[in-house]
């Protein structure tokens, strides 16, 4: 098999269970708190000397939907009573308040900025909840954090997860988030869960023996919904543009949550044979695995299975992952190597962006100087699928932001992130239209850009371009 990773992977897609490695198989201490759990594993890692300021005691905590809120309240508990020693917790997106950024003697690293920690990241004074903790973005790769962590560039104490109870072998699952949840579990050196019989069971490499937990919490909370039902009507429209012009019977989808994809996913039911390959998946891709739609079994890469690192979307949602062995949750070192996205039959991502420039440039996780969001898996994705021999990457956006601001612009915003580079770029889709820009040069880029940008927008675009020296007005 020409990929060393799907060794991971059995031929019924379901894998081996992740063995920790620096832990030996014991038998779990089940705490009654959250405090309790979080202060006796803080407290065995500052008996091992850590926790000065060059020395922090280090915290993964798991996020999406599966965000270890209880263990997080508790962890602001904790820290604020050890006020002399030092700690460091990083992450992707969490749901919920995060309590523990109140904390000073805490730094925070987003590898994926959410809303809830954009205005400690950007230095806002927030009367209402205030941040005491340093908190700091981590521009990265979805694909590369799990090297992070097993390279040792972030040596990760105490892991914060959820899990659902032990099935009969004495085997749980971190549910719907493994992404970069499986490499921190792996790697560290005590795990603290919340055993939440609220969480679906999945398949896939989120699975580790109950043995293997150091401090457990019993517990029975719904995880976080975070699934908006439908789209406005310029999302719809971008949708099925996309719809129409690139998703055939028989390609290969990435795709996120929110209108556009939900859109694109709408206006597949009478597709044939596609396939799903994607960093997360939401309660589209349900709809078409259950009316047939979806089938995967064109893919190289297991046939068969719905292949995703996270999931995020609707109670209904959950219910239908939970035991689901159709689909298959493993790593984000996996879901977004593009080695084997390339391989994927017509692969086809589909991507947003916050603004793009005339000559392609794509930022996604910055408005101006400000941390809006994160590098995630868009590069990976643009890459893979541009890689692939009939593969397809497209940056959907609508053409003006809801105060009607226009998102194709002749400059980046100063103190923009390019994201997707203009080498990168392959189409551009806004309301108006499809740009494909591969292969063209900067002129025609341009005018491809304009000509989908809103209307009102094009004539001062257009001044712009020719400012810029990018149009030429024809020599006589």
């Amino acid at each position: 098999m020409p990929f060393s990773h799907l060794r991971h992977l059995m031929p019924s897609g379901i894998s081996s269970p992740l063995m920790p490695r620096l832990k030996k198989i014991g038998t779990p201490q089940i705490c009654k708190t959250t405090d309790e759990a979080l202060s006796a594993a803080v407290n065995l890692i500052l008996r091992k000397g850590k926790g000065s300021n060059t020395n922090p005691v280090q915290l993964f905590i798991q996020g999406g939907a599966v965000t270890p809120t209880p263990l997080l309240q508790a962890l602001a508990t904790v820290v604020q009573e050890n006020k002399t020693s030092f700690f460091r917790t990083f992450h992707i997106h969490l749901e919920g308040q995060l309590l523990h950024l109140q904390c000073p003697n805490i730094t925070d690293l987003s590898f994926f900025a959410g809303a809830n920690v954009r205005s400690a990241i950007n230095g806002k004074a927030n009367q209402e909840f205030p941040v005491r903790a340093k908190a700091e973005y981590v521009p990265i790769f979805l694909s590369e954090i799990p090297s992070l962590f097993r390279r040792e560039i972030y040596d990760v104490d105490i892991a914060l997860v959820q899990c659902s109870p032990p099935d009969k072998h004495g085997f749980v699952s971190l549910g719907c988030s493994v992404d970069v949840t499986a490499a921190a579990v792996e790697t560290t050196k005590v795990i603290v869960a919340l055993v939440n019989d609220k969480l679906p069971r999945t398949y896939g490499q989120g699975t580790l023996r109950m043995s293997n937990i150091d401090f457990a919490v019993h517990t029975s909370q719904p995880i976080y919904n975070s699934h908006k039902q439908g789209g406005d009507m310029t999302e719809k429209k971008i949708g099925e543009f996309i719809a129409s012009e690139f998703v055939n019977d028989g390609s290969t989808l990435q795709l996120g949550i929110g209108g556009i994809p939900d859109a694109v996913l709408a206006s597949c039911g009478d597709r044939k044979s596609l396939g799903i390959h994607s960093e997360m998946i939401s309660d589209g891709v349900m709809k078409l695995m259950e009316c047939g739609a979806i089938t995967n079994h064109l893919k190289p890469y297991a046939r068969g299975l719905t292949v995703t690192s996270f999931a995020i979307g609707s109670e209904d949602f959950y219910n239908f992952l939970d035991d689901n062995s159709a689909v298959a949750f493993l790593g984000a070192d996996v879901t977004n190597d593009t080695a084997l996205i390339r391989t994927m039959p017509s692969m086809t991502s589909i991507n947003s962006a916050i603004e793009v420039d005339l000559t392609g440039q794509v930022v996604a996780d910055t408005i101006g100087t400000q941390i809006y969001s994160g590098i995630g898996g868009q590069a990976d994705f643009v890459r893979g699928a541009g890689l692939c021999p009939d593969g397809k990457s497209i940056i959907a956006l609508p053409s003006r932001t809801k105060k009607g601001e226009a998102r194709i612009v002749p400059f980046i915003k100063p103190g923009g992130a390019v994201v997707t580079t203009r080498g990168h770029v392959r189409y551009i889709c806004t309301e108006f239209g499809i740009a494909s820009l591969y292969g063209q040069p900067l002129e025609e880029r341009c005018r491809r850009l304009i000509s989908i940008s809103h209307p009102d927008d094009r004539e001062q675009l257009e001044k712009a371009a020719y400012e810029r020296n990018i149009l030429h007005r024809t020599c006589l």
